[in-house]
């Protein structure tokens, strides 16, 4: 069992930045590849991000270029550093184990954290 825990989140205006940190503990999760989500009101959960052992990274288009994913496995934790955030980034951010298959679809990951709110305002 993995217990994951996800802080960092906030309110910040457009154009700002924030720093997602994900804190894993129980089994070892330094074999484990890890993703980023969220999920706004009304919408269904989207995949931001990914990140493999070796550091191979992976974003959504919609966030290519202003988010960057990395992991400090020593610490057991991943990060998603936020820049030039824009209004339409404003949601629930989770973190995750991804078990398999395409790492789009939310039923791929498990362990999930409690999410930590990222508003942005215009």
């Amino acid at each position: 069992q993995v217990q994951l825990v996800e802080s960092g989140g906030g309110l910040v205006q457009a154009g700002g930045s924030l720093r997602l940190s994900c804190a894993a503990s129980g089994r070892t999760f330094s074999s484990g590849v890890m993703g980023w989500f969220r999920q706004a009101p009304g919408k269904e959960r989207e995949f931001v991000s990914l990140i493999s052992l070796s550091g191979s990274r992976t974003y959504a288009d919609s966030v290519q270029g202003r988010f960057t994913i990395s992991r400090d496995n020593a610490k057991d934790t991943v990060y998603l550093q936020m820049n030039s955030l824009k209004p339409d980034d404003t949601a629930n951010y989770y973190c995750a184990v991804y078990k398999g298959g395409s790492y789009f679809q939310a039923a791929n990951f498990h362990y999930w954290g409690q999410g930590t709110q990222v508003t942005v305002s215009s």
